[in-house]
């Protein structure tokens, strides 16, 4: 079952729209996220998105005005950078653990199990962490080394787990991590530690304008601002 889970990823990324803001030898950047980084068109084909043009039945009558991929954070980012979008791995709802909504098993969306699927990016901008909040997902202990498939089931070392293989999976490539605001405050807290321990730079947002829980085309805009920000001071 898994290898044909596996087959399936690796298919659906053919199947997503390139989306060209700049030429193939500029800075290649992939989006790692759950339902604020999405857009109907723009995920892997098995990935539900949240965000989708008007009428479209993934936004489950959620309202909110952000109705064209143009109006993200990621392609606002792209387009002040110059960036060329290498892949979009973001699915709505999942989380860097296991533990779902209703107590059901996400791993097959979790960020742990996606993150071997995000091309040969030059950046990685990862937004993780909202729904493991949002979910009741205990935080447990810290651990560094060693996981388990045990340890998933908790946000501390499933995140830690994440940073690791990012590291180790793409070590040329840059990696950001963008903390969302109104999590629980030891769901932040831990991914502050958790980066720091792994030398990962954190992008803590403030002040995001949303509508039905998600980021509207004001608060896009902000995200967008705020990353733009923190790269070019660094």
């Amino acid at each position: 079952m898994k290898k044909v889970f596996h087959f399936l990823i690796i298919l659906a990324f053919f199947c997503i729209p390139v989306l060209c803001l700049a030429q193939k030898d500029t800075v290649r950047v992939t989006i790692f996220g759950d339902s604020y980084s999405t857009f109907e068109g723009y995920i892997p084909s098995t990935h539900e998105p949240w965000y989708a043009p008007e009428g479209s039945q993934f936004s489950k009558g959620d309202s909110n005005d952000v109705k064209l991929p143009q109006q993200t954070w990621w392609w606002l980012v792209c387009e002040k950078m110059g960036y060329y979008l290498e892949m979009n791995n973001s699915w709505s709802g999942s989380t860097v653990g296991y533990y779902g909504y209703q107590n059901e098993n996400y791993q097959p969306r979790s960020f742990n199990t996606r993150v071997a699927y995000l091309g040969n990016p030059d950046i990685i901008l990862c937004l993780p962490g909202t729904n493991d909040s949002w979910t009741g997902e205990k935080v447990g202990e810290y651990k560094w080394a060693n996981w388990t498939e045990n340890d998933m089931w908790y946000f501390r070392p499933s995140f830690a787990r994440l940073l690791c293989t990012m590291r180790q999976s793409y070590p040329l490539a840059k990696v950001y991590i963008i903390i969302n605001t109104e999590l629980k405050e030891e769901h932040t807290e831990s991914m502050k530690v958790i980066c720091r321990h792994f030398g990962v730079p954190y992008i803590m947002l403030h002040d995001i304008d949303k509508q039905s829980g998600h980021p509207s085309q004001k608060g896009m805009r902000a995200i967008a601002d705020q990353v733009v920000s923190f790269i070019q001071s660094k």
